[in-house]
């Protein structure tokens, strides 16, 4: 896998030798009280709710397409995608390297640290909006293959093979909320059915700069706990795919071979009776229990 994340040094000697298009994703007020020269705003990278049906996915793909081609992304240009810190925004600068994954954009880096790093290094800061000339994005359906929808997640659960993986925070995972919205934004609460369970901050780990993803190996150590190898074909779900899109990030830079987003998640999962779902305190792995018992 070509590296994706990017130190804010080397985003700038980036900046100046080579075209670039930087994508903001924070909000517009943190956007507008300082950012990366150059950068544009898309917060809905990490705002839009996504469905899987036909019709969701397709809209999923002519909004972004279109709002990075406004954003003057048109194949040629390194896009690099930041947001404040690592762990603030809830994953949503990883969101925008999923969605342009999906689209098959082929140049695509995270700044890894977010803004924090940038404002760090004591490198400039602006209040400028640009005004890009918008471009003709290219579209690669088959890069679309990393998105899964819900019939796809539903067969997941009657194959072993695959790893169900949940990364959402511990009060979700528990049942105890249905979301970071607030306990009752969805109509139900708990896991789908058979998902192990890594909380997306694992993925990342302090450090005097502020958080930082894990090292491969760190990563592999912590997938080890609930049997995940690079060889094991994984789907990811969190709310709406964007702490999911962390650790999605975060494996395939730890070099898990298969890894696909449930990009719905939770949020569209909750919401269809018909989809089964576990609900309460889960029961304890199979090797607790017979440590227990023994």
């Amino acid at each position: 896998m070509t590296a994706v994340l990017i130190s804010a040094a080397d985003l700038a000697a980036t900046m100046a030798s080579e075209p670039t298009v930087l994508i903001d994703t924070r909000n517009p007020d943190a956007y507008a009280a300082g950012h990366i020269p150059g950068a544009v705003n898309v917060h809905e990278i990490f705002t839009y709710l996504a469905t899987s049906t036909p019709e969701g996915i397709e809209e999923l793909k002519t909004k972004f397409a279109d709002a990075f081609a406004k954003a003057g992304l048109s194949g040629q240009e390194t896009a690099v995608l930041y947001e404040q810190s690592m762990n603030s925004g809830f994953g949503q600068s990883c969101r925008g390297y999923f969605l342009l994954s999906m689209l098959g954009y082929p140049k695509i880096k995270v700044l890894h640290g977010g803004f924090d790093a940038w404002l760090a290094a004591k490198l400039p800061v602006s209040t400028e909006a640009p005004a890009p000339t918008p471009a003709d994005f290219p579209i690669v359906p088959e890069a679309g293959s990393i998105l899964i929808d819900a019939k796809a997640m539903l067969a997941a659960l009657d194959r072993p093979e695959i790893t169900l993986l949940d990364v959402r925070d511990v009060d979700e995972w528990i049942g105890d909320s249905s979301s970071p919205y607030g306990k009752d934004f969805c109509p139900r609460k708990g896991r789908i059915p058979g998902a192990v369970w890594l909380e997306w901050y694992r993925m990342m780990k302090p450090t005097p700069e502020g958080p930082r993803f894990k090292s491969p190996d760190e990563i592999l150590a912590e997938c080890a706990t609930v049997g995940i190898t690079q060889d094991t074909p994984v789907y990811l779900y969190c709310f709406k795919g964007a702490r999911a899109s962390n650790t999605l990030l975060a494996l395939k830079n730890a070099g898990v071979k298969d890894v696909r987003m449930y990009f719905g998640s939770w949020n569209e999962w909750s919401r269809d009776p018909a989809l089964p779902i576990e609900e309460g305190f889960p029961a304890p792995a199979p090797a607790a229990a017979a440590s227990k018992a023994a």
